[in-house]
């Protein structure tokens, strides 16, 4: 059963809120270090002081409520998704993943080009009918209540929703988490799903010394790069990869805690607006706990396919972010469309919408139409 939903959060639960913020206990820090300890307070106090006075939960409710929302009950979990059919009849259905800390939110600006390309500077031949589902655990689709929420069983559920829909034929497209899933959709559904866009290959040396010595001096460049990353920047994957229960008892609690971690991906890059309201998202809901529970779920994953996937891929990275080629495509051996560009972010939705919205247009002509069929004119 697919049941019509609407958000309407409690006016209790904003006043608890802004009780909150109004009597946080601000953390100490050492004078002139930086980042170097991780986020600062400056930039939280800022955004805390923002949240409490001018922020307005109201104008994101009424924005999400104008769009068509569902919820379905797949493998025991509850489903949250926004379903937006484009006018176009043969429009392409296309679901799309966001990550974290991100949400549905992250393609609400997209929902328009993508549905009604002629009013955006595309063709009605590149028109989609858009499913944008929250992630179980996340949002409104949360929290979790049994365990096994990894990347692969989401990608069957994935699967199962374009199944209630009635869509026979569709596409995936993702960035972040959404990246490493939308392959799995095309792994685990490869009757009906034609091709996946992804804005990360997450795909990585397998130990075998090798493979560094084969890289090209870019690559190496990269790699050297990225393990910097992970040494400095990535404690936040290995915590909720290992013990997300414990974070979430501060985050379930503090307002401000959940901002802070949340701001540690954001960033400056993020206007305040987008980054409060992705920190709503959760902090509403109660999903912290079971959020950070899919990391652990994915780093304790059985069985894991081995196989490459063989549904025809395209990928678009993003500045500063590069996949590695090489491994890509050791572990994807269908990859047909391949953009590199020298702006935007990780969160691309928002900081390179036109270029995400012309590769995801470009990408999807090449795989839309079937083998034999003529492309309207």
């Amino acid at each position: 059963m697919i049941t019509p939903y609407t958000i309407a959060i409690p006016q209790a639960d904003l006043d608890d809120l802004k009780a909150r913020l109004a009597r946080v206990r601000w953390s100490n820090e050492l004078p002139g270090v930086g980042t170097s300890y991780g986020v600062p307070l400056e930039p939280i106090k800022r955004l805390a002081k923002y949240w409490l006075e001018d922020y307005d939960w109201r104008i994101w409710e009424a924005k999400l409520n104008a769009y068509p929302q569902f919820t379905t009950t797949i493998d025991g979990q509850n489903i949250y998704f926004l379903h937006i059919r484009s006018q176009e009849d043969d429009a392409l259905p296309l679901i799309l993943t966001h990550g974290w800390p991100s949400s549905v939110i992250d393609y609400l600006d997209l929902i328009g080009p993508l549905t009604n390309p002629p009013s955006h500077g595309g063709e009605a031949t590149q028109a989609f009918h858009l499913i944008i589902p929250s992630l179980p655990g996340f949002g409104f689709s949360g929290p979790t209540h049994d365990v096994g929420w990894d990347r692969y069983r989401v990608a069957r559920a994935w699967a199962e929703l374009m199944h209630r829909l009635g869509y026979e034929r569709y596409g995936a497209q993702g960035n972040d988490w959404g990246s490493i899933i939308s392959p799995e959709v095309g792994r685990c559904d490869p009757e009906h799903a034609i091709g996946v866009h992804v804005t990360q290959i997450f795909s990585f040396p397998s130990g075998d010394p090798t493979e560094l010595e084969a890289l090209s001096e870019e690559e190496k460049n990269l790699w050297q790069g990225y393990q910097w990353w992970r040494t400095n920047l990535g404690a936040y994957d290995q915590l909720q990869s290992t013990v997300p229960q414990t974070l979430a008892h501060a985050l379930a609690d503090s307002p401000v805690g959940q901002l802070a971690w949340s701001y540690q991906m954001f960033g400056d890059a993020m206007n305040d607006e987008y980054i409060i309201t992705s920190v709503m998202l959760y902090w509403l809901t109660n999903t912290a706990a079971s959020s950070a529970r899919f990391y652990y779920e994915n780093a304790h994953a059985k069985p894991v396919p081995t196989e490459p996937t063989t549904l025809p891929l395209g990928v678009t990275n993003f500045a500063p972010e590069q996949a590695f080629r090489t491994f890509a495509e050791r572990d994807h051996k269908n990859i047909i469309f391949w953009n590199s560009y020298d702006r935007g972010s990780h969160f691309a939705t928002q900081t390179a919408p036109d270029l995400l919205i012309n590769d995801i247009r470009t990408f999807f002509q090449k795989v839309r139409y079937p083998a034999g069929e003529t492309r309207p004119s």
